[in-house]
């Protein structure tokens, strides 16, 4: 089986990966219990459990999970939490200092790998804000791409919000992850739960085709091959659907041709850039429910775009995730860059960074590479436009 070891580092990363843990270890996914327990609800769920689990002594399985934080208090939290006692206790650490004891985590990392008979990729969870993820999460990828060349690194980034911050120094460290990586509920005061909740279900969407294989798509390389015509444009936009606010899902209709107009409005993106304003290089798009081949390609059609289009296993009646390459995230980077420009030009808070070891070169590189690829995305948008107009033109 084609392995992944998945990753989450930081306060924000570990609340994501453990509600992501919680919703592929319900019974409408693998049917995994708290305690690591298999309870059968369907032969499929079983097929392809070794990818995201190890299995222990008396039929128990584990997550292939790594949980890393510079203080106690969020791992303690997902200790704590409703699935907190199925992750194995040597796979939780806090440091306190990062680039000093990645090496202890890196150990963890290459025991859990080479346990693996055929070992995919890494996946991992963090933000590019905080700063434990901006740091120490960016730092374990550039060690593991280094270790492990061969192998797909695939992460799920939460990036700063451009409404909500609680961090002043957020566009540094978005610039830096960067440069390493290179509206719909109407919920009046949406908290964290229900936010973890909605990335997870994303998550468990976006892996879907890697945990129940189909044809396209079924494992990390084959996705990356799809949906990455140019090495440097591969940070997708995800999406979801449906997106109903509670006492609302009776007024809505669970059709595709619905979901496919939800899934490809603006505001079901979770990303906050608007891919109206862009061009999509590559999308896919991954249906989980009871439906038809034939009712698939019906409501895709009208969108005359090469889409995959999978049919899958799923605990909601139906539902579908959105993957989106567009030029339109250059609006994400931009506004980032834009804000670390102001900043860096008065010298703002430069000085803690400096005082840990960095040089002001490294933050000229960082935006320069910044603006690179908000280039690159610019001129294949500027590109495709000019081919559409040519063929207005002919027709």
């Amino acid at each position: 089986m084609r392995e992944i070891v998945h990753i989450q580092a930081g306060k924000c990363g570990n609340q994501i990966g453990a509600k992501f843990w919680e919703v592929i270890s319900s019974e409408n996914e693998y049917g995994i219990d708290p305690t690591g327990t298999y309870h059968s609800y369907s032969d499929l769920q079983l097929d392809h459990i070794s990818m995201y689990y190890n299995e222990a002594t008396g039929g128990k399985y584990i997550p292939r999970a790594i949980l890393v934080d510079l203080e106690p208090g969020t791992l303690d939290s997902v200790h704590s939490g409703p699935s907190g006692q199925i992750f194995r206790p040597d796979n939780l650490g806090h440091y306190t200092e990062g680039a000093e004891l990645v090496d202890s985590v890196l150990d963890v990392v290459r025991k859990e790998a080479e346990s693996c008979d055929c070992l995919q990729g890494f996946q991992l969870t963090y933000s590019l804000g905080g700063d434990m993820g901006s740091s120490m999460g960016t730092l374990l990828i550039s060690k593991i791409r280094k270790e492990y060349p061969d192998h797909i690194m695939n992460t799920f980034s939460v990036v700063p919000s451009p409404k909500v911050s609680d961090m002043v120094v957020e566009p540094y460290n978005a610039t830096h992850s960067v440069h390493q990586c290179f509206r719909t509920l109407k919920l009046t005061t949406p908290t964290y739960r229900d936010l973890n909740h909605l990335v997870s279900a994303t998550m468990s969407g976006v892996t879907t085709c890697l945990r129940f294989p189909d044809q396209l798509n079924a494992d990390l390389r084959k996705l990356a091959v799809n949906m990455v015509p140019f090495p440097c444009l591969h940070f997708f936009m995800p999406g979801f659907a449906p997106l109903t606010r509670s006492g609302s899902q009776q007024y809505r209709a669970l059709t595709v041709p619905e979901f496919t107009q939800q899934v490809f409005d603006a505001k079901n993106m979770m990303a906050a850039c608007d891919p109206r304003h862009g061009h999509y290089l590559t999308v896919a798009s991954v249906f989980r429910g009871w439906m038809s081949i034939k009712e698939l390609l019906l409501g895709m059609d009208p969108l005359s775009r090469p889409l995959s289009a999978i049919s899958l296993p799923c605990g909601l009646k139906m539902a579908v995730t959105f993957i989106g390459n567009s030029t339109a995230i250059q609006e994400l980077f931009k506004r980032i860059s834009e804000q670390f420009t102001v900043m860096f030009r008065c010298k703002t808070f430069l000085h803690w960074y400096t005082g840990e070891g960095m040089d002001e070169m490294e933050f000229t590189e960082a935006e320069s590479n910044m603006n690179d690829l908000v280039s690159e995305y610019q001129q294949y948008q500027d590109v495709t436009t000019e081919e559409e107009e040519d063929f207005s033109e002919e027709a």
